[in-house]
């Protein structure tokens, strides 16, 4: 790889980052789906599959009007999320447990693509590219949009029902930790509340 001394260079290697990423997960996300037991979970993969083909289309028109070729740089940090989720899918029996690992796993997707999202866009914005602001913008707020659907998700069927799964004892006894698994889940919210908030 060339040496990156300029704030252009280094937006195009940001650019390669998430081009290999979104590839990347275009090769994932039908796997979460096939794995997922919940049918809200699975159609929220299907659809951010359909939502990411057209992130690789943005990203492709930034690479044409910059000249550049669209092609990636091995994103490793991906990968190693992707391998992840693998990893839930293939050691969780198909059950809402398997479903929450998922959801966590994804999450942690989003909140990568979120963070590489809003730098490139605000690299962008630096080097006065409106361009490729507006484009980012739109993906960085899907990627958003996203992220706060699976905490939905989440909270409102999945952590629920995998906690009382997971428990043979009575309501009571899963209540309980079905509230401790909201509250630590807060920060994903927050951090998704953020979100909301900055629009």
């Amino acid at each position: 790889m060339a040496q990156v001394t300029t704030m252009e260079e280094l937006f195009i290697e940001e650019l390669r980052d998430l081009y290999d990423a979104e590839k990347q997960l275009t090769k994932a996300l039908p796997k979460m789906a096939k794995a997922a037991s919940s049918e809200e979970l699975r159609t929220a993969f299907e659809e951010h599959l359909e939502q990411t083909e057209g992130q690789v289309g943005r990203l492709e028109e930034i690479f044409k009007a910059l000249g550049e070729k669209a092609t990636g740089k091995t994103c490793a940090a991906m990968a190693g999320l992707i391998k992840e989720g693998n990893e839930i899918a293939q050691e969780i029996e198909e059950s809402a447990v398997r479903d929450a690992g998922l959801i966590a796993a994804a999450q942690k997707v989003e909140h990568y693509e979120i963070s590489g999202y809003g730098s490139a866009r605000t690299h962008a914005e630096l080097l006065g590219n409106d361009e490729a602001v507006s484009l980012l913008e739109e993906t960085l707020e899907e990627e958003k949009s996203t992220d706060e659907r699976l905490t939905e998700l989440a909270e409102s069927i999945i952590n629920e029902e995998a906690v009382s799964g997971s428990n043979s004892g009575g309501g009571g006894a899963a209540k309980k930790p079905a509230s401790a698994q909201k509250s630590s889940s807060r920060p994903k919210t927050s951090s998704a509340g953020g979100s909301r908030s900055s629009r």
